[in-house]
Order: C-alpha cells, then sequence, then structure tokens
C-alpha cells in the first residue's frame, strides 16, 4: 500500500518541488545575464525594468506548469484557460494594449527624450516624462499634458529639439513705391548685428513674392535652437522700427474704389 500509492506521491511532490527551486535558480541567472546585455545596450531603463519583469513572469509561468506536470495535474486545460483568460483581457482593454505597444516603441526607437520640445498628437510642448502608456509635456504656458502614447506613435511627430541649429524663416512687406535696395540694406544690417545670427549656412534674403498690396522679402537666418523665439521676436521688432526710420511703408491689404456719378 505505502509503495504502490503514497510513495509516488512523495516522490513527485519531492520532484515539482525541485523542478521549482531549481526553475527560479535558472530564471535568476537567465534574468540576471538579460538585465547586462538591455544595460550594455543604453536601452531606457523603464523598458529594461518592464522586459525583464515580463520575462521573469512568463519563464517563472513555464517553471509552475513544468512542476504541476510532474505532479499529475492536465497541464492542458490549465493553459486553455490562462489563454482564454488572456485573449478577455486583451479584448478588453483594447485601448491600453495600444497605449502599451506605443509604449514601448516610442522607449525603444526614440524619436524623442526627457527635455525635447516636440509638437505631437496636436499639443507642442517640452517631455517631462515618457512611461509605458502615456508621456507627460509641459506647455508654453507652463499646463501639464498627459497624451496617450498610441496618440503620439499614431500620428506626425516634430521634434524641434533634434537639432542643434534652426532656420528662422520671416517674410517682411514694403510698398512698391519704397526703396527696394534700402529695403534689403537695411534687413542685411539689422541680421548682420545679431551676434546669435550662424555665420554658416549663409543668410537669404531675397525677393520672394509681387504680392496684391506688398513686395516681400524673404529673410532666413540659422541660429541655434535655443534662439530661435528671441531671434524670430527681436528682428521682427528691428524690422518694424528702423522701417519707420527709414519712411519704408509695410503696407497692408486695401482696395481702391472708384465712385462715378451719372447724370
Amino acid at each position: 500500500m505505502f509503495d504502490q500509492y503514497v510513495l509516488p506521491w512523495i516522490v513527485n511532490i519531492a520532484l515539482a518541488i525541485a523542478i521549482f527551486i531549481v526553475g527560479k535558480i535558472v530564471i535568476k541567472m537567465i534574468i540576471g545575464l538579460l538585465r547586462k546585455v538591455l544595460t550594455r545596450s543604453q536601452m531606457d531603463a523603464m523598458l529594461v525594468n518592464f522586459i525583464l519583469s515580463i520575462g521573469n513572469a512568463v519563464l517563472l509561468l513555464v517553471v509552475i506548469v513544468a512542476a504541476l506536470d510532474q505532479l499529475g495535474v492536465d497541464t492542458t486545460s490549465l493553459i486553455a484557460i490562462v489563454g482564454a483568460a488572456g485573449l478577455a483581457i486583451g479584448l478588453s482593454l483594447q485601448d491600453s494594449l495600444k497605449n502599451f505597444a506605443a509604449g514601448v516603441m516610442l522607449l525603444l526607437f526614440k524619436p524623442f527624450k526627457e527635455g525635447d520640445f516636440i509638437d505631437a498628437a496636436g499639443v507642442s510642448g517640452v517631455v517631462e516624462n515618457i512611461a509605458i502608456f502615456n508621456s507627460l509635456l509641459r506647455t508654453g504656458d507652463n499646463r501639464s499634458v498627459i497624451v496617450p502614447n498610441g496618440a503620439i506613435y499614431g500620428g506626425v511627430i516634430v521634434n524641434y529639439s533634434a537639432r542643434e541649429t534652426r532656420r528662422v524663416d520671416m517674410v517682411f512687406g514694403i510698398g512698391y513705391e519704397a526703396d527696394l535696395r534700402q529695403a534689403k540694406q537695411l534687413l542685411a544690417d539689422i541680421i548682420a548685428e545679431d551676434e546669435r545670427v550662424l555665420k554658416e549656412p549663409a543668410t537669404v534674403i531675397a525677393v520672394s513674392e509681387l504680392a496684391d498690396s506688398s513686395v516681400n522679402f524673404i529673410v532666413r537666418p540659422w541660429v541655434k535652437s535655443a534662439d530661435y523665439w528671441p531671434v524670430l521676436w527681436d528682428t521682427t521688432e528691428k524690422v518694424k522700427l528702423r522701417f519707420d526710420q527709414a519712411g519704408i511703408s509695410i503696407p497692408f491689404p486695401q482696395m481702391d474704389i472708384h465712385l462715378h456719378k451719372q447724370d
């Protein structure tokens, strides 16, 4: 009786416990090795921890299934139940899974990093945090905006901080009666006086359009990304003041109406 029923159970339980203990040790070794590999690849720390936690859970599930199989438990049914439960949870959390997948892609491919100024999902701001499900942006007026990663990754991402330099595109119009060469020289002087404007690439100043009410100049200096807005605002102000001093008018749309009196 003992040899036929009790002893096999004791042996199976002991083997199951041994499988679980040895499996835990092996999992710890695998996770430790994987952590070293991922850390050396300079992957984001949050993504590394997430991958390791998922890997640990999957490996632990395999060890538990192996231990239960040693005890004679029908693991086929158990796996089917777990799969069905996973499918049901996945269907109910479609949006969350979409944001999660997008978060993994953002952390993996890094189209932007913390501290960058970006325009994504209709929001412009400085990236303060990139999490698995959403990202936190700080707008110019100091608002905190939480944007789902799915909306960011699924649309166009403009990273204004990706490059060290940017081109400032400005358009200034003068009247048709104004001195074209004088206006162009004034624009060149304003750009040359600004120490924030880079020498290379060279600034472009040219007549771009003979519009309905004005002759339009394009002014395109290159600056460091951090100087973009100050240069834009200061240049616009200086152009207005210099044009006023030189008597050069900046026209605005207008319409001439001619009245004819009939007898």
